[in-house]
């Protein structure tokens, strides 16, 4: 008898777990989610905080390490004026327990005339990458290809970035200002092979980048339409995560939602990072502090 009721027990409590996990399924990955912090040794400016951007990143830190994400992202502009002040933002970032994975930001680019060496040292395997987990794509652009704070003065991408901001400002572009870069042809073509790639192998793919591509509001990458085209015409792409506009931002285009985070450096009183849970069905951005949280059904 006692053992026909363990064993009635057991199947009791699995029949519990299985409903249980039916309605509140686990997410196939959990994954941190920083932009801006901007970090810098120096007084705060306006709504910018730029020494409280540590403490911020420890707070940050603690917590995703205690929700076990699978790994981190990180959108760009770590730091304000360059690479002399990376060592200190490092030293927290490091006490992650999962790795993490960086873009680059227009505020990164202050004082660097060897941009393969940061990217050696924030471990980027170049300006932009592309990387699968559990059958989802992590694709990376670089929007600080087209810029002048990025290029040599006569270089081919100096020269590809004038025409670009000349063709813009015939068709009354007002995005074309000192901080917003683009990208080349041949990483467009790059993300378009990537994307094939994805829809062949039946994966689903998430875009981050700096730049914002949507909204249009003069933060937004100098040819976001061009790489729009590509990004809204794949079924691969389910979702594109940006930096760069403190306040935050969302938009969508074809059903794909385009968020833009909100930034660490801003605010003496709140913190700014969240957790992206991708779902079998769905995608969740658990915000904390002024980061929005966000719920999108696929």
């Amino acid at each position: 008898m006692a053992r026909m009721i363990g064993c009635f027990l057991l199947y009791t409590s699995s029949l519990y777990y299985s409903l249980l996990y039916a309605q509140h399924p686990l997410p196939t990955l959990r994954i941190g989610l920083l932009a801006d912090m901007q970090y810098a040794d120096k007084e705060s400016n306006g709504s910018r905080f730029y020494r409280m951007s540590l403490s911020k990143v420890d707070s940050a830190v603690r917590v995703l390490n205690q929700q076990d994400v699978s790994f981190s992202v990180i959108l760009g502009d770590l730091v304000d004026e360059g690479p002399s002040d990376l060592p200190a933002l490092l030293k927290r970032l490091n006490v992650l327990k999962k790795p993490y994975y960086c873009l680059l930001g227009n505020h990164d680019y202050v004082h660097v005339s060897e941009p393969d060496q940061l990217h050696r040292r924030l471990s980027m395997p170049k300006a932009y990458y592309s990387f699968v987990k559990a059958n989802w794509r992590f694709i990376f652009l670089n929007t600080n290809e087209l810029s002048e704070y990025s290029t040599l003065v006569s270089s081919p991408k100096r020269i590809a970035w004038q025409k670009l901001i000349a063709s813009l400002n015939k068709t009354g572009r007002t995005h074309v200002l000192p901080w917003n870069g683009g990208i080349g042809q041949e990483q467009l073509a790059w993300l378009k092979a990537e994307l094939a790639l994805s829809e062949r192998r039946k994966e689903q793919v998430v875009v981050l980048t700096h730049h914002p591509l949507l909204p249009e509001n003069g933060y937004e990458a100098l040819n976001n339409r061009a790489i729009l085209a590509i990004i809204t015409s794949s079924p691969a792409v389910k979702m594109v995560i940006s930096g760069h506009n403190h306040k935050g931002g969302y938009a969508e285009a074809n059903h794909i939602p385009f968020v833009t985070l909100e930034g660490i450096v801003e605010t003496s009183t709140s913190n700014a990072y969240g957790i992206l849970e991708l779902y079998p069905h769905e995608i969740r951005i658990k915000g904390y502090g002024r980061l929005t949280s966000r719920s999108f059904s696929r």
